[in-house]
């Protein structure tokens, strides 16, 4: 009897010990280091769908601090993985774009910079895309409502488009930003110097997104996360879905940018909204020759010829009117960090 219990006693600390290691390893990235685990929560009931330095925070925390947050797909809930084409001229855009947050960074002041580190994106259960008549880069020919569901979860690494189409699943949040320094309560739709509505694929898990700080406590949002989506995000979705992102923020004192620019750990880019595509190109080059000068001592004429040689121009997305987003990448190698 006594060794029945024994060999209970060790099943029951083989078991706890497996259940703290599957729990650990939820913290592991796609390198194989630790991330570090949140100390700060939001629900995706913690949303707001504005910019604005009046929207007040809903969480307060360090510079340094790590964040887990929930966010709800596009629609905040019109929507669902049994909603049809029928639906689609039914749904509100009062309610579009609910943003987690806005977060309060203390120590972050006008004139700052704050980065964001995206650490984990976990893909929520399901996933939507679709045709909005109205809304999109060849509305004038697209004039029906169009709407196709998926069926996902944080497994998921792929998604069956079609019985020989197969797309992978890239997850990133199509909305961060910081406020900006007015009291207007400003659309979501269009990406912003605060950042915005950037609908930019590469902002996913491993990068890290600089924005310039321009209130008090920058009150950082982030949203409208998205499962995949193509540069351009022409028809206007992605596979717009709901998801659990960890996120650090840190304070950058002393360092300006005009608008967002990111880095992963092969290249550094930059943003650049306007109005149409040739001034958003115009702005990006600007904005690198920028960069190139201030961080690796380049003259300006030797960094307008290196953009031409090794700069990569990308449209981000060309439906968020009335701006468009346009990047400049440049590779780490290249430049020898």
């Amino acid at each position: 009897m006594n060794s029945k219990r024994i060999f209970i006693s060790i099943l029951v600390v083989l078991a706890v010990a497996l259940f703290a290691f599957i729990m650990a390893s939820r913290y592991e990235n796609l390198s194989g280091s630790t991330t570090p685990r949140p100390k700060y929560f939001l629900s995706a009931d913690q949303t707001h769908n504005k910019f604005s330095r009046t929207i007040p925070p809903v969480l307060w925390v360090p510079s340094g601090a790590v964040i887990e947050v929930r966010t709800e797909e596009a629609t905040d809930g019109q929507l669902n993985v049994n909603s049809t084409a029928a639906d689609v001229p039914s749904v509100k855009f009062d309610p579009i774009h609910p943003l987690t947050g806005p977060v309060y960074v203390e120590g972050a002041e006008p004139g700052d910079i704050l980065a964001v580190k995206l650490l984990e994106i976990e893909v929520g259960d399901w996933g939507w895309a679709g045709i909005f008549p109205g809304f999109g880069f060849l509305a004038d020919e697209f004039t029906e409502p169009f709407l196709k569901t998926f069926k996902l979860g944080n497994e998921a690494r792929s998604v069956k488009f079609s019985d020989k189409i197969t797309i992978p699943l890239k997850p990133f949040a199509g909305v961060m930003g910081v406020a900006p320094a007015t009291d207007s309560l400003l659309s979501t739709i269009p990406p912003r110097d605060n950042g915005g509505n950037m609908d930019d694929p590469n902002l996913t898990e491993g990068t890290t997104v600089y924005f310039p700080v321009f209130v008090k406590g920058a009150l950082f949002s982030i949203g409208d996360t998205h499962a995949a989506q193509g540069l351009g995000e022409v028809c206007g979705t992605a596979i717009e879905a709901p998801m659990r992102i960890v996120y650090r923020v840190d304070v950058i004192k002393n360092k300006k940018i005009p608008e967002p620019q990111y880095e992963t750990a092969d290249y550094y880019a930059v943003t650049a909204f306007a109005t149409t595509i040739d001034e958003a190109a115009k702005k990006a080059t600007r904005y690198m020759i920028d960069y190139l000068m201030s961080e690796h001592g380049l003259s300006r004429n030797e960094a307008y010829v290196l953009c031409s040689l090794a700069g990569d121009l990308k449209i981000a997305e060309v439906v968020d009117v009335p701006h468009v987003l346009v990047t400049m990448h440049i590779s780490k190698k290249v430049l020898g960090i």
